[in-house]
This record gives structure tokens, C-alpha cells and sequence, in this order.
């Protein structure tokens, strides 16, 4: 199955320059990655250019002019200029294990989207992580990482688990197997359906509502938030504001409450 990989990124060379190394060493080949710039500076797309004259896969960038936060109309752009009819789904923070792509193209399956997941850093470890970490894999290791600085339980599982013990962790999880921004992904086909993000949402719940669309649609949510592991760099949320999340919080009850499967304000705009 061919992929596409869609990278969302906003003004973070020094963390995008981790994650284009992490999917340089990928053990599965066949896919692009599509990097989704809602309007980064010039720095960024010389940092791209660079990596992509030599990279082992295809490297496509997607800008559009900075106007504030519109991650979601940039992801919208990107699913419609994805090759390929399966897309992951990740952030230009999120450094992904080396299995990733694989784990993904292993249990994609029609009829669901996959819910993975991440270990959150800290600022330390974050900035601690070398380019020789990540492409021996020292960075997944989680003595590691412990001897840098602590990571909580819920990540040192992420990080320590086996294929025996990643498979009963997913099985036993509480946590509900939501489409989230780090680490998802589901056919094209599904997310053109559902019309794609939508673009009203700001920061704060729009990869869950764009989930929830989903599973109103019938696609259905698969957990594999203990097989496919990203590290998630940390960074400030200066966009992330009460009235965005009081906004985004409406738009979810109304696509519960109502059950709803199209927006108006994505891919296509219904006449708004």
C-alpha cells in the first residue's frame, strides 16, 4: 500500500529538522511526505529544500501565506494533493519511531481510522536529542531517555513496550481510540467524505472533531497507541486561547448531538 505522510508545521526548523530525519530511516519505503506549512518563514522551506534534493522518499511542501492559525486549511489542501489513498496524519514536532510508517501500513484496515501514540518530552530531552539519536534509535531507548531527564508512566510504557505487551496495553487501554494531531491515520477516501477539517476550529479539539465526523460516517476508531510511537517535542501553545477552545467545544456538541458527517466549511464550501 502506498501512503502519504502529512507533517503539520508553523515556524520550528529546529524540531522539523528531527522529524525529516526520523522519516529518513524509515523501514517502510513506499510512501511521500507531504509537509503542511501554515506559513512558516523562509528559513523553512530552505530547510525542506535541503533535505529533499537527497531524501529516500518523495518531499512536497504546502504553504500558504501567514494569516494567523489555519492548520486546518492547510491539512485540507494536503489531503487533496496526497498521491496515495492512505494518509498518516502527524505534527512537525513529533520524531516517529523508526517501525512508524510500517505499524500503520500494517493495521490499516477499511472501515477504521488508527488512534496511535506519543511520548510527551520535556523541554530537556526535547533539545537533548541529537541527529545521531535518532538515526541509531537511541532516542527511542527508554534507559535513555531516563538517564536524561523522568518521564511519567504512561510514556515510559509507550516507550518500553514489546510487540507482546503493546498488544495487551492496546487492548486494556481506557483510552478512547480517537483521531488526535500526533499520530493518526485513515484511507483518503474517508476523510474527502466527511468533507475534510473543518476550518472555523482553531487550536483545541480539531483533530477529534474531524474524528468524530468520521465515526459518524461509520469509520470507526483502532487502537494502537502502544505500536506506533512518536516522541512528541515540546514547545509553547501561544495560539491556544479560552475562546478557541470554548468555540471548538460547540462545534464538537453540535457534531454529537446532531450526529453530523459534513462541514460546510471545509474541502468544498457550501455556499458560505
Amino acid at each position: 500500500m502506498k501512503i502519504s505522510v502529512i507533517v503539520s508545521t508553523y515556524n520550528a526548523e529546529e524540531w522539523l529538522e528531527k522529524v525529516l530525519i526520523g522519516y529518513s530511516v524509515q523501514t517502510y519505503k513506499d510512501f511521500e511526505l507531504i509537509i503542511a506549512d501554515d506559513g512558516s518563514r523562509p528559513s523553512t522551506k530552505e530547510l525542506i529544500d535541503s533535505y529533499a534534493q537527497n531524501y529516500p522518499v518523495p518531499v512536497r511542501h504546502l504553504w500558504h501565506e501567514d494569516q494567523g492559525y489555519r492548520r486546518q486549511e492547510i491539512l485540507n489542501v494536503a489531503i487533496m494533493e496526497a498521491a496515495h489513498e492512505y494518509i498518516i496524519m502527524t505534527d512537525g514536532d513529533c520524531i516517529p519511531r523508526k517501525d512508524f510508517v510500517e505499524i500503520h501500513a500494517k493495521y490499516a484496515q477499511k472501515g477504521r481510522f488508527l488512534s496511535g501514540g506519543y511520548c510527551k518530552l520535556s523541554m530537556k530531552l526535547s533539545k537533548e536529542i541529537a541527529k545521531d539519536d535518532i538515526l541509531s534509535g537511541r532516542c527511542f531507548d527508554l534507559k535513555w531517555l531516563k538517564s536524561i531527564d523522568k518521564l511519567n508512566l504512561s510514556n515510559a510504557l509507550k516507550i518500553g513496550a514489546n510487540d507482546l505487551s503493546a498488544n495487551i496495553l492496546d487492548f486494556i487501554s481506557p483510552t478512547n481510540a480517537s483521531f488526535n494531531n500526533c499520530n493518526s491515520s485513515g484511507f483518503r477516501e474517508d476523510m474527502i467524505a466527511i468533507n475534510g477539517y473543518d476550518e472555523r476550529m482553531k487550536y483545541g479539539g480539531p483533530d477529534r472533531e474531524f474524528g468524530e465526523r468520521l465515526e459518524n460516517n461509520g469509520i470507526k476508531g483502532k487502537q494502537i497507541r502502544h505500536k506506533a510511537i512518536v516522541l512528541h517535542l515540546d514547545h509553547p501553545r501561544g495560539y491556544k486561547t479560552p475562546e478557541s477552545l470554548a468555540a471548538n467545544l460547540a462545534i464538537r456538541k453540535e457534531v454529537k448531538d446532531k450526529k453530523i458527517v459534513w462541514t460546510p466549511y471545509g474541502i468544498k464550501k457550501d455556499n458560505i
